[in-house]
């Protein structure tokens, strides 16, 4: 086991009430748990997220932080949050990373996995029955 290795989990669905698919806004809400899986205390510092539509439009997010926080996490907790995105298509990926310091100093990145955020229809998943790409 890596002293430095934190698991992120997300779990996304589709906000049809914030959406306007007629206007091409396709609204999504995304759950992050983020669980510190090494064997020292490390501080998110900032993310990056790539999120990409199904026409091929990519959008990179940068910035300090999650919703406002940098949780320090000790080895076995986690810290949850949510937070959203929109689209110009009913489907699209976001993957990216985030980066931590550990309690000594180390300096290290986390990815995730990419996942997919879809409005339901296209692909037949039911709206809000996201998936994880591994």
């Amino acid at each position: 086991m890596s002293k430095y290795q934190f698991s992120c989990e997300v779990l996304p669905r589709y906000l049809p009430e914030q959406s306007a698919p007629g206007q091409e806004v396709y609204s999504f809400a995304y759950t992050v748990t983020i669980t510190n899986t090494g064997g020292v205390a490390a501080q998110l510092i900032s993310r990056h997220w790539v999120i990409s539509d199904a026409k091929g439009h990519t959008e990179e997010v940068k910035g300090l932080g999650v919703v406002g926080h940098q949780p320090l996490l000790k080895p076995g907790e986690s810290f949850q949050y949510s937070s959203g995105s929109r689209l110009r298509t009913p489907t699209g990926t976001m993957h990216g990373s985030y980066f931590f310091v550990a309690e000594d100093g180390t300096r290290f990145e986390a990815p995730v996995a990419m996942f997919v955020l879809d409005a339901g229809g296209a692909s037949g998943l039911a709206p809000g029955s996201g998936r994880v790409l591994h």
